[in-house]
């Protein structure tokens, strides 16, 4: 049994249906598709969510919220993470990037206080929540605001 061997389990896999091949292969002349209505001709058939005239449901909900332009998305980084650096050094989004505490830097880094950081470090972010710079500048370290 090898790579080169492998079959499908029979049964499993059919061939595909073959449309408009004559009348023998039982889905020639109209394809499958009967005679006459809207369905049957190219180009036929209704948009998503029409409800044959009748006020389609996005349409019968009411509009809630709002959704702001200006809205700022940060990337989140716990203090728990930064426990694990290295003491000592500085560290800041290229080095978040190398770690792989964050995807991407987004609108900016933001520094969570969750977690305790038992290391001195200079942490570079575009912000600090309130007791993250505690909690780093109580460790020795220092807070760096980009």
């Amino acid at each position: 049994m090898d790579l080169s061997n492998l079959k499908p389990v029979p049964g499993s896999t059919k061939n595909r249906k073959r449309i408009g091949r004559g009348p023998g292969s039982g889905t020639g002349k109209t394809s499958g598709r009967g005679h006459k209505g809207q369905n049957s001709r190219s180009g036929g058939g209704v948009k998503p969510g029409f409800e044959g005239g009748q006020m389609p449901l996005q349409r019968r909900l009411p509009k809630r919220g709002f959704t702001s332009l200006n809205k700022k998305v940060y990337a989140l980084i716990n203090l728990r993470d930064l426990d694990a650096l290295e003491a000592g050094s500085v560290v800041g989004p290229e080095i978040f990037g190398k770690e792989g505490l964050i995807s991407g830097v987004k609108d900016g880094i933001k520094i969570l206080a969750d977690g305790e950081l038992t290391k001195s470090l200079t942490v570079q972010a575009h912000k600090f929540s309130k007791t993250a710079v505690e909690k780093i500048e109580a460790a020795g370290g220092k807070a760096e605001v980009l």
